[in-house]
């Protein structure tokens, strides 16, 4: 039996006593309680007593995280894609130093042998002349049927057809062009690269074979002479090929006809037949064909009645109804200039004259 302080069910576990004695062997003398430190926690500390003394720290990862693996795949994906688009882009910037040839020129004068035949009636001027089958003004301009090439398409190759019939129309038919005022209208189409070589032509007219404004235009001088009707007869082709993979050419041959009378004359003065054909040379890169522009990088041109003796670089000089052409052949040509182009002179064939 157990003693009067036991419960029923004896000592419990590890009392004394009972079970197997944990800590008997463990004696506490009275030194060692008196060095025993005590301290009383604060209110904070017992609120948090529960907290883990060390806080653990997360496993150390090896590499990238997920978010940022996903980041830098998009960034390659993104370089990779701009590296793509600058390849294939239909329109790539030109090659550095890259630049538009400039424009070679020559201007033949036509003298005639005999007076200059002239009527008062400007369509019967035209209907005496080889221009009688001529179309008026820009629908003598005709464009050929546009055919893709190995590295243009078809509309590419319209494109520039219709930037050279603009030029063409504007630099042979403009009332304003012809009398020798406006050069802007014809100046927004060319390429920016030849804009210095025009600017400089209509700045310091000279007849070297690059800086001749009748080389870009057709440029009557208003002094000498003016239209007698605004109606310019036309005729002409015009032709596009591939030069290269990255250029486009068309060749075109017109010649334009123009009934002139004297400058300031009433409507009854007499008026002749000026005429001028135009071999010019355009050339395109898809930049210009993008910007509606255009390289002239050939222009050859005859034009008559006019005379030898005189400077047909900055202005044309029509010799007008019963006029003949003055004594004397063009300037004269130096040999040892460099660079320079010889000056040249031709006779106006007798069945180019109106038969009046």
């Amino acid at each position: 039996m157990g003693g009067p302080s036991d419960p029923p069910e004896g000592a419990p576990e590890g009392a004394p006593g009972g079970g197997e004695d944990e800590y008997g062997s463990v004696v506490f003398d009275e030194s060692f309680i008196r060095a025993a430190r005590l301290q009383e926690y604060s209110a904070r500390e017992r609120i948090t007593d529960h907290a883990p003394a060390v806080r653990r720290r997360p496993p150390l990862r090896h590499g990238l995280s997920r978010p940022a693996l996903i980041l830098f795949l998009l960034i390659v994906v993104a370089f990779g894609t701009a590296i793509y688009m600058g390849v294939r882009h239909p329109y790539q910037a030109p090659e550095a130093g890259e630049q538009a040839a400039p424009l070679r020129m020559t201007v033949v004068p036509l003298a005639p042998r005999d007076e200059v035949p002239g009527t008062s009636d400007p369509e019967q001027l035209y209907a005496s002349s080889p221009a009688a089958g001529f179309r008026v003004g820009a629908e003598g301009v005709t464009l050929p049927a546009s055919r893709r090439t190995a590295h243009f398409s078809d509309s590419q190759v319209m494109n520039a057809l219709t930037i050279t019939k603009d030029y063409l129309v504007r630099s042979s038919l403009d009332p304003e062009v012809l009398t020798g005022g406006e050069t802007r209208s014809v100046r927004v189409l060319l390429d920016p690269a030849q804009l210095d070589q025009f600017d400089r032509s209509f700045a310091r007219p000279a007849a070297d074979g690059r800086h001749a404004p009748t080389g870009w235009l057709v440029r009557l001088d208003p002094s000498r002479a003016e239209l007698a009707a605004p109606e310019v007869r036309v005729r002409g082709t015009m032709r596009a090929s591939e030069a290269d993979s990255s250029t486009l050419e068309v060749a075109t041959d017109h010649t334009f006809a123009y009934a002139v009378r004297p400058a300031g004359a009433d409507r009854d003065a007499e008026a002749s037949l000026f005429t001028v054909r135009r071999e010019l040379l355009f050339r395109f890169d898809r930049d210009d064909l993008r910007l509606h522009q255009a390289q002239v990088v050939l222009s050859e041109v005859q034009a008559g009645p006019l005379s030898c003796a005189e400077d047909s670089a900055a202005r044309l000089r029509p010799l007008l109804a019963g006029r003949t052409a003055e004594e004397g052949g063009p300037a004269g040509t130096d040999p040892y200039a460099p660079g320079g182009t010889p000056a040249l002179c031709g006779t106006l064939a007798a069945d180019a004259q109106p038969e009046l």
